[in-house]
């Protein structure tokens, strides 16, 4: 199992919840737009953290906390996740669990064995374009069957979007809402390019807020509820 680190609580990653952050290293994406990208292409420059001294810190902050976010790289890649989830779940605490969506087996057992309270599913572009998202073919029936899953799912759920302008235009917001059809959630979030993985794309100038607002406006087409964060 890959834990490459651990931050003490936070009240933003978990809705209403104070939640601890556990984030695990690797990737089967390199979006150029990735906020972690250490996590992501140099995962071995961190030393794992201890499985055994990670659960003893969650056991002792279990008065205070409420859950922890799982997050990333990607967790979903890690063989020792569904594992480390059953044993949070044995402390008593939620589980928020980010992914991108394209290991559905993993998300559909964790469903199965109830062992997530909350997902967020990054969408990143049009289906069409995940290509364009890593280094090798990406296979994007994996996203959609992840889709379908979560929006049947019986735990809270949001699909969040980081508007980065050449990857989230307005119909790649169209494709994007084809596929969420239906979902109860999809958060627009404005895009950062500070730590992006790519240096080109750390030069990006953000979509306006006028901008982000014009795609939320399209996107309450197809979903129950959009929210903005970040403007």
């Amino acid at each position: 199992m890959h834990i490459k680190g651990f931050q003490g609580t936070s009240l933003l990653d978990y809705p209403g919840r104070i939640a601890s952050l556990v984030f695990f290293g690797g990737c089967n994406l390199t979006c150029p737009f990735c906020h972690n990208p250490d996590l992501v292409l140099k995962p071995g420059t961190y030393p794992d953290y201890p499985l055994d001294e990670l659960l003893d810190d969650l056991r002792s902050r279990r008065s205070f906390i409420d859950g922890i976010v799982v997050s990333g790289g990607e967790p979903t890649v890690d063989r020792g996740l569904i594992p480390f989830l059953r044993e949070v779940k044995a402390l008593g605490l939620l589980v928020k669990l980010d992914s991108n969506g394209l290991a559905p087996e993993v998300l559909e057992g964790a469903l199965w064995e109830q062992l997530v309270d909350y997902l967020a599913i990054d969408i990143k572009t049009s289906p069409a374009r995940y290509g364009e998202l890593h280094t090798a073919p990406v296979d994007s029936e994996a996203l959609m069957r992840s889709i379908a899953t979560v929006k049947k799912a019986k735990v809270d759920y949001e699909f969040r979007t980081t508007c980065v302008p050449g990857f989230v235009e307005e119909a790649d917001i169209r494709n994007m809402g084809e596929a969420l059809s239906g979902a109860r959630c999809w958060v627009l979030q404005q895009f950062v390019p500070r730590y992006a993985l790519s240096p080109q794309v750390q030069l990006l100038e953000p979509h306006s807020p006028e901008e982000i607002e014009r795609m939320a406006a399209l996107a309450e087409c197809y979903v129950d509820e959009v929210q903005i964060r970040g403007l």
